[in-house]
């Protein structure tokens, strides 16, 4: 594993991340933010499993102030946003994926994803990625969570083939896997 993992791209996401407003964006880090501090001081390394593939990132934020802890002190509401942000940012640095669309409700999924770079005219050459949080738990129901999330999506209203993500923020681990077709 190389000593110097490469930094988690949780930073100016609406720059590369087309489905992302800038508010959107901004939003999600500062949930982020939020729910690192709950556990953590920057940067840490976190896991990042990607299929059967582990390996390092670094994570490094801007401490939240008090008014952004008052803005997210919904544990729920600020552990999922702040998952949006970390999943994305993981896809992006895992492989090469942005969010260009937001999902549909029924969808199965939170986003619509693409290659970096690629035009979308349609999403019928998308992924649909699901997006789910841990604040607390350990690196099992990480794994747990990561079960419920491919059976959502294989449930989701869609035949985009779609991928899971889930983060755990006490655990420091990311996981990502390929939601298999029904």
């Amino acid at each position: 594993m190389p000593s110097n993992p490469p930094k988690l791209p949780v930073n100016e996401m609406s720059s590369r991340h087309p489905g992302l407003s800038d508010p959107v964006a901004a939003s999600y880090l500062e949930a982020a933010r939020v729910c690192l501090d709950r556990h953590h001081k920057p940067p840490v390394e976190f896991q990042l499993r990607d299929e059967d593939v582990l390996c390092k990132t670094k994570v490094d934020w801007h401490t939240a102030d008090e008014r952004s802890r008052g803005a997210w002190a919904n544990e729920i509401d600020a552990t999922e946003a702040g998952a949006y942000c970390c999943a994305l940012a993981a896809t992006e640095l895992a492989r090469g994926l942005v969010a260009v669309r937001r999902a549909e409700t029924k969808t199965g999924a939170d986003y619509y994803l693409a290659a970096a770079g690629e035009e979308v005219e349609d999403l019928e050459n998308c992924l649909r990625l699901e997006v789910s949080g841990v604040d607390k738990g350990a690196e099992n129901l990480v794994a747990a969570r990561l079960l419920e999330k491919i059976a959502q999506a294989r449930r989701g209203h869609s035949n985009l083939p779609a991928l899971a993500a889930v983060v755990g923020f006490r655990a420091q681990q990311i996981s990502i896997k390929t939601v298999p077709p029904i």
